[in-house]
């Protein structure tokens, strides 16, 4: 089979994988928020996304997630979760649950950082306890600063279903630098 082959954009569908169903993600010029990142500390980031002045980045549509609350240290985000992130098994992808995960680890730092200082994440450990279906309702993700630093900083984070068990725990390790100006 060649390489270069483009799929048929109009495949022909047999009837038992049953209608289709679709999605429409919509975002903003992510360059516009990290312009007004620049301008504020971590914290004041964050406060601006949830209460509207930023836009979120385009990540947060694809995977429909929100900032519920921040504070120095922590912050909590809540994810829908629906068909359209379900993985051959029939339950919601370990990806969306490490996605919070790293989310909420990287933005527990970011709400330490002065102005001008940004961060990456360097390891990522997450132990799944529990699927994840569309009945488990809307996750909700906590992350929490373990120890602020000022070139690697450590978090951890916890994602619970609707009915507050916990579904995944993480830890993560995120090197602090100097964003280009």
């Amino acid at each position: 089979m060649s390489t270069d082959a483009v799929p048929d954009a109009n495949p022909v569908v047999p009837d038992s994988w049953g209608e289709p169903r679709s999605r429409t993600v919509t975002w903003y010029d992510p360059m516009v928020t990290a312009a007004g990142t620049r301008e504020r500390s971590g914290l004041e980031t964050l406060q601006a996304m949830r209460d509207g002045v930023l836009a979120p980045p385009p990540i947060a549509a694809l995977v429909q997630m929100d900032v519920v609350a921040v504070e120095e240290g922590r912050i909590e985000f809540r994810c829908a979760v629906d068909e359209s992130v379900y993985n051959p098994i029939g339950v919601v992808h370990g990806g969306l649950v490490c996605t919070l995960l790293d989310t909420v680890a990287g933005c527990a730092v970011h709400s330490t950082l002065p102005q001008g200082v940004g961060y990456t994440s360097i390891e990522l450990k997450v132990t799944y306890l529990r699927a994840v279906t569309q009945a488990s309702g809307p996750l909700n993700a906590v992350g929490t600063v373990v120890k602020p630093g000022r070139r690697v900083a450590f978090a951890e984070g916890q994602v619970l279903d609707a009915a507050g068990r916990l579904v995944a725990t993480a830890s993560s390790s995120l090197l602090v630098f100097a964003l280009p100006a």
